[in-house]
């Protein structure tokens, strides 16, 4: 008996201790688990709190201000080289020399890193000869003309080069200046120059000067090919000029501008007026084509004037102290000037203005002394410096936009770190109507490039925001409603065994990748739906209403061949009446197309409602992104109606209500915060689509609901041009800017959504 006793204590203790390992083993495994999800949330967490840094990381300098602050203070030393005030300053391309003109012809090459004066020469002309009036040419501002009291009107070359000298530990530097076309002067006028305007674009030079009494001469020159260019690329290149005295006057100019166009030619009368020539009209003798008076009706005075980089707009400055943006437009025929935007630089009269050579950057100086950096795109101050000395007689800016050199009456030069690596961007050229040059009102434009290299950059955001919404507009359009009635049927009605057939296979639509998805719609589906227009219009009206007809009419069918199909299969046989609807309205289409719209609705679509039709659009990527949302929507919403308690809705019909009443009333408010949360990832899978719409729209960024135009999204705009872009650029941050408005805007949806999500889950809870 102790025996038995002992063994059945012993088994019982070894069952106890069985009991607590596995209790302990479990309770392991639990603690493991908890902590292994427990990590992988904290990684999902850092990872995106890490992505957000990142991201603001990259797009924070955009919006740093930009600083001017002093270099060098120096004077060289006094000689007969810096005896008179300077009309021109010009620093090269690294920044390290500065070639100044007097008004006695005389050059002078200063090196900016020694301080002096490293070569002096003076133009071949009489000693009495003075210049009075100079002009660079645009863009890089390798050529200037130079216009003398004597009425010669020279063309000179600013490029020279700088050899290293080992042995010397110096530099050569020649030549200073050359006449490259053999030409000198250029021309003579009858009467002393007090306007120069040149410019150079391509193979074409244009050179237009305006003498005291307001004398009117042009030279163009055309560059001739030639073998000897062609075997030596560094010979003097030719140039083929012709000269033209025109019979119109200005009076009293002393600011002549060229377009970027090479059409018009604009003086600044003595009234402050802006006279507009046509080049043509010159060449062929010439009459004013063009007079504003809209300049001189500005309250202020003009005090200088400067053509922007890129030949399209004039800045003007009075002496109130503001500056005036003025564009030109030329439309049928007529040529328009439109101020654009006005900068208050000061209270006080401006006295320089200076236009930046690659960016659409003008900085002015007023006459106390306060230089100021605008950018006109951004519509903005840059920043702002108080300027050492008095009374600044010339300054310049350097070609990169990084250094700004002024000379004093007194012969002291002054140098000045410009820091403003983006000046384009603000939150106005962001997300606001912009006016940019050439277009004739302010709108939402996105063009990172141009073929020329003045273009003025356009990043709004707003086409791309808009094109993103309109995307997933319209691909929820199509798949919320098929999605959640889909889910609605399986998940309440459909018998358990078409169920297990019909779940899996929609679900089992999401594994397509987005980009076969995306294929098909761009090389099949656009082709097939532009071919088949109407018959796409009368499938979407007759689909729905043969579907309510079908099942109407299958409640009068006899009971006994209603009653021969298992309860909850009825749907089945509405996929041959699909089938045979969709032939039908392909079929019927075609004569009412010619019946009815000519035979082409697209051109009935343009010529009588005025929408344009893309081939791939914003419709197709309705059904072919509604075609991917669809199976995430289903899924989750489907889940969250089928997996309400079966005893509420049992309860419900034992109270005598329908089952479309229970439905309504029981199985929907219980389910609708799963089918709210199905919307929205289904939304926000919508917003990130890249592949779908990269492929089945033209991507096009522009703003136009209509469902036939194609646009370009948030998440397209980054796929296609990140690996175009220079790194750290502000094309480059202002993608990633993109992607992080991308970013906050899933993050504002998801919040929200999880809020209302939470609200209807305790509104409808059953505790």
């Amino acid at each position: 008996m102790s025996k038995a006793n002992n063994s059945a204590l012993t088994a019982a203790e070894r069952l106890r201790k069985q009991a607590i390992g596995r209790r302990k083993y479990r309770e392991t495994l639990d603690c493991a688990a908890t902590a292994t999800i427990s990590l992988g949330g904290i990684g999902i967490l850092a990872t995106l709190v890490m992505l957000l840094a990142y991201l603001i990381y990259v797009v924070r300098p955009l919006f740093v201000p930009a600083e001017i602050s002093p270099v060098a203070t120096f004077s060289t030393a006094p000689s007969q080289a810096m005896r008179l005030s300077p009309v021109l300053l010009s620093i090269d391309e690294r920044s390290e020399f500065v070639l100044r003109l007097d008004q006695s012809a005389q050059f002078s090459l200063i090196d900016l890193g020694s301080e002096s004066i490293v070569q002096t020469s003076r133009l071949p002309v009489a000693q009495s000869a003075e210049v009075s009036a100079v002009a660079l040419s645009t863009g890089e501002r390798t050529m200037m003309a130079i216009g003398l009291n004597s009425g010669e009107v020279l063309l000179v070359s600013a490029e020279y080069d700088t050899a290293a000298r080992p042995e010397a530990g110096a530099r050569d530097v020649s030549p200073l200046h050359s006449y490259p076309f053999g030409r000198l002067p250029l021309f003579t006028m009858s009467e002393p120059v007090s306007g120069l305007a040149i410019s150079q674009q391509g193979d074409e030079i244009q050179v237009v000067a305006v003498g005291a009494n307001g004398q009117i001469e042009l030279a163009t020159g055309k560059r001739q090919s030639s073998l000897t260019a062609l075997l030596n690329p560094s010979s003097v290149p030719e140039y083929e000029w012709t000269v033209a005295i025109s019979e119109a006057h200005v009076s009293g100019a002393s600011r002549v501008f060229i377009d970027g166009d090479h059409q018009h030619v604009f003086a600044l009368d003595s009234d402050g007026r802006l006279i507009a020539f046509s080049i043509r009209g010159l060449h062929e003798g010439g009459a004013e084509s063009f007079s504003s008076d809209a300049i001189a009706n500005q309250p202020g005075k003009v005090v200088d004037a400067e053509m922007l980089v890129g030949g399209r707009s004039l800045m003007i400055a009075d002496d109130l102290g503001q500056i005036g943006q003025w564009f030109f437009d030329v439309r049928s025929g007529e040529l328009l000037l439109h101020q654009a935007r006005v900068f208050l630089a000061a209270q006080v009269p401006l006295h320089l203005l200076e236009s930046e050579q690659r960016h659409k950057n003008i900085g002015a100086v007023d006459i106390d002394g306060v230089f100021r950096l605008f950018n006109t795109t951004a519509d903005r101050l840059l920043a702002e410096q108080a300027l050492v000395g008095e009374g600044i007689a010339a300054m310049t800016i350097s070609p990169r936009g990084d250094l700004l050199l002024t000379e004093s009456e007194s012969g002291q030069f002054l140098t000045y770190q410009i820091d403003s690596p983006h000046p384009e961007i603000s939150w106005s050229a962001l997300w606001k109507r912009v006016w940019y040059e050439g277009y004739p009102d302010p709108a939402f434009v996105w063009q990172s490039s141009a073929s020329g290299n003045v273009y003025e950059p356009k990043y709004s955001l707003m086409p791309l925001t808009f094109g993103t919404l309109k995307a997933a507009f319209y691909a929820m359009l199509l798949a919320a409603p098929l999605a959640v009635c889909g889910a609605i049927f399986t998940g309440y009605f459909m018998a358990p065994g078409m169920r297990r057939t019909v779940k899996p296979l929609v679900e089992l639509m999401e594994a397509l990748p987005s980009v076969v998805l995306g294929f098909l719609a761009g090389l099949w589906l656009a082709p097939f739906v532009e071919k088949n227009l109407l018959g796409v219009f009368v499938l979407v009206i007759l689909l729905p209403v043969t579907i309510l007809t079908a099942s109407v009419a299958w409640m009068f069918f006899p009971r006994r061949l209603r009653h021969s199909i298992p309860e909850g299969w009825e749907a089945a046989l509405l996929v041959p009446v699909i089938i045979l609807i969709s032939w039908f309205a392909i079929w019927v289409a075609g004569p009412f197309e010619f019946w009815l719209f000519g035979g082409d609705i697209k051109a009935w679509l343009g010529s009588e409602l005025g929408l344009a039709y893309d081939q791939r659009n914003a419709m197709i990527v309705g059904f072919a992104m509604g075609f991917a949302v669809i199976p995430t929507i289903f899924s989750i919403a489907e889940d969250a109606i089928f997996t309400v308690p079966r005893q509420l809705s049992n309860g419900s019909l034992a109270l005598g209500a329908t089952p479309w009443q229970t439905l309504a009333k029981v199985i929907l408010p219980m389910a609708s915060p799963g089918i709210f949360s199905a919307l929205m990832i289904g939304f926000g899978r919508a917003v990130g689509e890249t592949m779908i719409v990269l492929m089945a729209t033209g991507n096009t960024p522009i703003m136009d609901i209509n469902i036939f135009e194609g646009m370009r999204t948030l998440a397209a705009n980054i796929a296609v041009e990140v690996p175009e872009t220079d790194v750290n650029g502000s094309h480059y941050r202002v993608l990633f800017l993109s992607a992080l408005v991308l970013f906050a805007f899933t993050f504002l949806v998801n919040t929200i959504a999880e809020l209302v999500r939470q609200r209807l889950r305790r509104r409808y809870s059953l505790i």
